[in-house]
């Protein structure tokens, strides 16, 4: 990846992040902490990665993505909307009485939502079938889902984990945002699911562990990902809870929280700033 390939992701990671922070604080409601830590890959994915096309969101041989942790729907939203599958301003609507964008993925109602999601563990079997319908019918599509650390905990990600391996899915890549943090408490504290690598090995599960926060890191992976011919990818990425927001970052307490009006003009003066040092370098 180039300079100024890095540097555009970057700019517009920053604008996806403006763009959750703007979402929940119009919803008064929301998860900003984990949408803001998956703002990254998401980026890299919809405007690097991704065979899609915003102007044809159903075309056949588009690569799919889930969310399997469909409370960051926030951070799906903003990009979408900033890939150009409507506008920016709608995001300002979120939760609101008839506005589409629900307070999770909706795939009937939201141009580009390929999967509806939100009960955890259920978004990455359904990314399953994907990758073996794909399979079975002979399509070269990729299936991309992100599953949270703290969803990790659900049973049937693991039952889904199985599955893909016994398949053969070299078709799905799975992106684990290992922010460390979960509604009630850190996830070591709650349940731990850990070691995720160890246990997506003894699964059957290709892994690479990388800063989820780094381009070249997350571009290296998928490319290692295409490389793979018998078994799915898991990319574990550490992650910030908050990622980009200063008084959010790794504060459990910004798992479900929104912004009221005065933490909300803070939190968008620092990403406006950080954007301005973007655009200058």
């Amino acid at each position: 990846m180039d300079n100024l390939t890095q540097k555009q992701l970057k700019i517009t990671a920053c604008k996806v992040r403006q763009g959750i922070i703007e979402a929940v604080h119009g919803a008064k409601s929301g998860h900003p902490g984990g949408s803001l830590s998956i703002a990254d890959v998401l980026t890299y994915l919809y405007f690097e990665k991704m065979n899609i096309d915003p102007t044809d969101t159903k075309k056949a041989d588009r690569d799919r993505f889930v969310l399997s942790k469909g409370h960051a729907a926030p951070a799906l939203y903003s990009v979408l909307a900033n890939r150009g599958y409507f506008a920016v301003e709608e995001l300002k609507n979120l939760r609101h009485i008839g506005s589409f964008l629900q307070g999770h993925p909706d795939m009937k109602n939201i141009p580009g939502v390929d999967m509806s999601s939100g009960s955890l563990g259920q978004g990455i079997s359904a990314a399953c079938g994907m990758a073996l319908s794909a399979k079975h019918f002979g399509d070269t599509f990729k299936v991309y889902t992100i599953v949270g650390d703290g969803e990790s905990e659900e049973g049937q990600v693991w039952e889904a984990a199985m599955f893909a391996a016994a398949k053969k899915l070299n078709n799905l890549i799975a992106f684990i945002d290992i922010n460390g943090l979960q509604i009630d408490g850190t996830v070591e504290e709650v349940n731990s699911p850990l070691p995720l690598d160890k246990k997506f090995e003894a699964f059957g599960w290709r892994v690479i562990v990388i800063d989820g926060h780094n381009f070249e890191q997350i571009e290296s992976a998928v490319k290692s990902a295409y490389e793979e011919t018998e078994r799915p990818t898991a990319i574990l990425m550490n992650t910030i809870k908050g990622k980009g927001v200063s008084f959010m970052e790794n504060q459990v307490g910004w798992h479900g929280s929104a912004p009221n009006d005065e933490q909300y003009e803070v939190a968008m003066e620092e990403l406006k700033n950080a954007l301005a040092e973007l655009e200058a370098e």
